[in-house]
């Protein structure tokens, strides 16, 4: 799949790490003493979770510092952070970056305002039935 904003070679990019991270789960070898995404994963999601926090976190400093004259590089090595964390709980979860574009495009031309007014009307049709 490849979207006009995302050029091949990002999306490859994305896939080449989400095979990584998934090579890293202990059913297909990872070792925690010697993997950093081995670890997270052994550990669970409190461990990822809790790294996706702390890096949403990051991201939101790093773009108020933007504001005021910090680094762009610093910014995106934080947005990449949080991305890379993210991926980790995709994986676990057996989600992967394809569905996340998936979701993307299925939400393209729409509105935000009609995207979060239909979650909202289908949040409240299931919490009904």
């Amino acid at each position: 799949m490849n979207d006009k904003n995302l050029p091949a070679s990002d999306e490859g990019a994305l896939a080449r790490l989400a095979a990584t991270i998934e090579s890293r789960k202990r059913e297909h070898g990872g070792d925690p003493e010697t993997s950093y995404v081995a670890r997270l994963l052994h550990k669970g999601p409190d461990a990822f979770l809790k790294k996706i926090g702390e890096e949403a976190t990051e991201v939101v400093m790093a773009a108020k510092d933007l504001d005021h004259g910090g680094e762009r590089s610093k910014f995106v090595g934080e947005v990449a952070d949080l991305w890379f964390h993210s991926m980790v709980a995709l994986a676990h979860y057996g989600a992967s970056p394809h569905d996340v574009i998936a979701e993307l495009e299925r939400r393209a031309g729409t509105s935000g305002i009609e995207e979060k007014a239909l979650r909202k009307a289908q949040r409240r049709a299931s919490e009904e039935g």
